[in-house]
């Protein structure tokens, strides 16, 4: 860990602060910290920035109740930039969306941007807006039962990939259920959020665990 007197500041006293959503890895907005913002971020474990144009300090959520909690907060290589890894209890734009950039610039022909977030809306709304020849929305309509059905093939075709040492074969069924189990989870209602949380609850039973076999 670094000391905060270690970062560089800019001539007004400022340093960058990108905020990022620690499950969906999505930028939520920049925004700027002096040395006492940053000193109170790290205190309440909540972001707090200063507004360079009311020229003041402001704790994220204060007024709208959106909080940001910190996660972990990450300097550069030259140490005159930080990204903040937090968990927002809601949107991070003042005008209610999740995140202030919103706007495509440019987007290349050959080369797509993936996210488990982005691919999770895509299942959903074949789920809420139903098309027409979709094998998504076809296992929606089916139901339940058949969702746990192909959940239990592609189980079934990950083992068999495994067992024949398989690399390639084994990548191929291990995306088709991580889809189906993301199907599944739509149908049931149960977010990345809700998964995230149950494994970081883990991750620290886990280390506590091997924390007393040590002593």
């Amino acid at each position: 860990m670094i000391n905060i007197d270690e970062l560089k500041f800019d001539e007004k006293g400022l340093i960058p602060a990108i905020v990022v959503d620690s499950v969906t890895k999505k930028v939520l907005t920049l925004a700027y910290m002096n040395k006492e913002s940053l000193a109170i971020s790290m205190e309440k474990e909540l972001t707090c920035f200063f507004s360079r144009s009311r020229n003041e300090l402001w704790l994220k959520g204060e007024t709208s109740g959106n909080y940001q909690h910190i996660v972990s907060i990450t300097a550069d290589c030259d140490k005159d930039a930080l990204v903040i890894v937090v968990e927002p209890d809601g949107p991070a734009c003042h005008r209610g969306t999740t995140s202030c950039f919103e706007y495509p610039v440019f987007q290349s022909d050959d080369r797509h941007e993936f996210s488990y977030q982005g691919l999770m809306e895509l299942i959903e709304g074949r789920k809420t807006e139903k098309k027409e020849g979709s094998y998504t929305t076809y296992l929606f309509e089916k139901g339940l039962d058949k969702i746990l059905k192909k959940v239990g093939e592609e189980c079934t075709e990950v083992i068999i990939g495994a067992k024949s040492d398989d690399k390639k074969e084994t990548i191929y069924e291990i995306a088709d259920l991580a889809y189906h189990v993301m199907v599944l989870m739509i149908q049931m209602g149960i977010s990345l959020e809700d998964i995230h949380k149950e494994l970081a609850s883990r991750h620290v039973i886990d280390h506590k665990v091997k924390q007393e076999k040590m002593t």
